[in-house]
This record gives C-alpha cells, sequence and structure tokens, in this order.
C-alpha cells in the first residue's frame, strides 16, 4: 500500500508516491500503476472532481483536503509543487489531512447548476433596483413585486424620461428578461437533474419542499453520513438559535424566533427522512409509505405520530 499526494493545478500537476518504507517518488498520471490498495489526497479546486473521478475506481480512499484548513501548504514560506505533494502524502499516511466531502460528478454538476441560477436571480434583482431607482428619480412610485413580468415591464410609462434615461431604461429591460428566460431554462434543467437522482421522491414527499429546494438540500446534504445530526444540517445551513450568554436578547415567540424555530422543525423532519430513508404518504399526517426497503429489510406500516 502506497500514499499518493496530489499538487493539482487547472492544466499540470504534480504526484508524490510514499510507499510503506518512507521511500518517496515522483510518479506519472497513470491510473494504470496505481494498486488497488492506495491511498490518495488532494486539495480542493476546481477540477478535483473531475480527477478523483477518473481514478476512483483504481483506489481503496480518496481524500479531499480543504485547502483553507490545510496550514502547511497555505502558509508555507518555501512552497514548490514537490513539496506540497509530499507534504499531503506524508500526512495522508499520518491520517492527519482536514479532509472534506468529496462530490460525485453528477452532484457537482448539479451544484454548478445551482450556483449559476442564483448569481443569475441576483443579477436580475439588481437590475430591477436599478429600474425602480430610474423611476424613483422622477418622483413615480411604482411597485417592485411586479417588474419581473414581461407584461409589466413593457407596460412601463417612459414619456417622462430623457433620451439618454430611455436608452438606460430599455437596456436594463432587456437584461432583465433576457435573466428571466434563462432563469426559466435552469429551472427546467435542475429539476429534471433532480428527479434521476435517488433521493428525490424522499425529499419531495415533504410539504413546502418542491423540486428547485430539493436540487439544494441535496448539494448541501450530500450524503447523510456526512452529518451526525439534525442540529448540524441546521448549523450548516445558519439556521441557528440566539445565544443571549453575549447579551443578545431576542423577546421569546417574536417573529424571526419562530421563523428559526420552524425552520429548524422542518430541517429535523428532513434530516430525519434523509437518514431514515422515509417517503412520506401522508405528510400532514406523518405517514410513511406501507412498503419501504431499508438496509435490505422490508418496513411495513411505519407510522409515527
Amino acid at each position: 500500500m502506497s500514499y499518493i499526494g496530489i499538487d493539482i493545478h487547472t492544466n499540470s500537476f504534480t504526484i508524490c508516491r510514499l510507499d510503506a518504507d518512507g521511500s518517496a517518488a515522483s510518479v506519472g498520471w497513470l491510473c494504470l500503476s496505481l494498486d488497488a490498495g492506495d491511498k490518495l489526497a488532494l486539495a480542493a479546486t476546481g477540477n478535483s472532481v473531475w480527477r478523483c473521478d477518473e481514478v476512483r475506481p483504481c483506489l481503496d480512499r480518496i481524500v479531499v483536503v480543504n485547502p483553507g484548513r490545510f496550514q502547511m501548504i497555505r502558509q508555507s514560506v518555501k512552497k514548490t509543487d514537490r513539496k506540497n505533494a509530499r507534504a499531503l502524502a506524508f500526512l495522508l499516511s499520518k491520517d492527519m489531512l482536514p479532509e472534506m466531502h468529496l462530490e460525485s460528478l453528477a452532484e457537482a454538476e448539479l451544484a454548478s447548476l445551482v450556483q449559476i441560477r442564483d448569481s443569475f436571480v441576483k443579477s436580475r434583482t439588481l437590475l430591477l433596483n436599478s429600474i425602480h431607482a430610474l423611476y424613483d428619480r422622477r418622483g413615480t412610485e411604482i411597485k417592485k413585486k411586479g417588474l419581473a413580468s414581461q407584461k409589466k415591464l413593457f407596460a412601463l410609462d417612459a414619456h417622462q424620461f430623457t433620451p439618454l434615461e430611455c436608452a438606460e431604461l430599455d437596456s436594463l429591460r432587456e437584461q432583465t428578461l433576457n435573466l428571466t428566460i434563462a432563469l426559466t431554462n435552469l429551472d427546467s434543467a435542475i429539476k429534471a437533474a433532480t428527479e434521476k437522482m435517488d433521493d428525490f421522491d424522499r425529499l419531495t414527499s415533504i410539504k413546502s419542499v418542491a423540486a428547485r429546494s430539493t436540487a439544494i438540500l441535496l448539494q448541501v446534504i450530500g450524503n447523510a453520513d456526512n452529518l451526525a445530526n439534525a442540529d448540524r444540517l441546521a448549523a450548516y445551513i445558519g439556521v441557528v438559535p440566539r445565544d443571549s450568554r453575549w447579551g443578545i436578547k431576542e423577546r421569546r415567540g417574536s417573529g424571526k424566533a419562530i421563523i428559526i424555530a420552524t425552520a429548524r422543525k422542518l430541517l429535523t423532519i428532513i434530516y430525519d427522512a434523509f437518514k431514515n430513508r422515509w417517503v412520506f404518504d401522508g405528510f400532514t399526517q406523518f405517514k410513511i409509505k406501507q412498503s419501504q426497503l431499508y438496509n435490505g429489510q422490508l418496513l411495513l406500516g411505519v407510522q409515527h405520530g
């Protein structure tokens, strides 16, 4: 068994192979030269998922390292590709690397699509705010809520504007509509990709969890074994209660506290459904489907009150 460290870049990489006797050598990227018992470590980069997918069948274990927490590389003053690869191989042999969740290629593609959609939504919001500000400068009040509609955008009265302001409005309106069309196409692609995943029916059986929310949750959770309990999921998403020990007090029963409590409750149900492989037959009655396979055992008539 050998420990392999890779310092990876966009178009190049350096590999160090550390054998059990402590001898190290640089090797080429040849999957056929790897042994089934070898272990590999590399820092998370934009193409690490693709690289891991190439060699996954050839290795016993792949460790993707969080570069922000790998201080030996991040703060090294004598940083070279060869030294970084050797450090990864050595610390892998000691099981001392800060490991990250390794996404599959399908999960990485879906995550990228969701992130692009989020960027488009923020860009469209910025454009709509600019249209609102254009009318606000003239003392005309318009409602932001309906501006995303194509019909209402073209129905906006532009007679009060100068030629330059009209040019600005036309550009903002055109880009907003283009983003709206792009978002519609992205939503369709995200839904189609999410429906093929194993946990789609499980999560969409929960009331108020639709296809888009399912895509985001699958991107966040990945494998349920990565999170010890539902509190970890809530903390990862950022839905946590206030800590009064630091002088921050929130009135019990306030609107924000109620929203946080409701969100945590929903996340707990989502985590339990994900972990226990539940598919709800009637979510409001908390009824689980009559026949489900879990770890090779048939669960019959499981209900929780």
